[in-house]
């Protein structure tokens, strides 16, 4: 990968000016090489990773769900697939190996929300043959950032 993505994808903060210097390249250069991406849909949007936990607004529910579905007839998939990504409610979907299809990730204001979505809309549509939610209670780690970092155990030194 280019390393110009890899130090956006790090931190998208880091200005054209320090990337120069970190790839060796001129800044119009690098500006130029971000526009191209921009352009080709490499880069899609920039992103804050956030702790919401500190916030105390940590009140939204967040579920897996695992989706197994009848692929259709020269979509196999996708038709699907995109329907259920439409949803406002679904934060990403993922085609996967394994006992199920798809991968679902879906936030709502409270269990009954997510519960509601998967039973009234998810479960309901034509293909859809089984679901599995599992919602998820901490987050410890997320786009390969520590959202928890524990302090080092302090041990009393014992003496014999």
């Amino acid at each position: 990968m280019d390393p110009i993505l890899e130090i956006l994808e790090k931190d998208a903060r880091t200005s054209p000016e320090e990337i120069a210097k970190m790839v060796k390249k001129s800044v119009n250069e690098v500006k130029k090489a971000i526009q191209k991406y921009e352009k080709e849909k490499v880069i899609l949007r920039y992103k804050t990773v956030l702790n919401k936990e500190p916030l105390r607004t940590n009140s939204e529910v967040r579920a897996l769900i695992e989706v197994k579905v009848t692929p259709q007839r020269d979509v196999g998939f996708d038709a699907l697939a995109q329907r259920i990504y439409n949803y406002p409610e679904v934060k990403s979907c993922y085609l996967m190996s394994g006992g199920y299809d798809l991968l679902v990730t879906v936030e709502g204001k409270d269990l009954q929300t997510v519960a509601s979505f998967v039973s009234e809309k998810l479960a309901t549509l034509e293909n859809v043959r089984g679901t599995v939610t599992h919602f998820l209670l901490k987050k410890y780690k997320e786009d390969g950032d520590i959202l928890h970092h524990q302090e080092a155990a302090k041990r009393m030194a014992i003496s014999f």
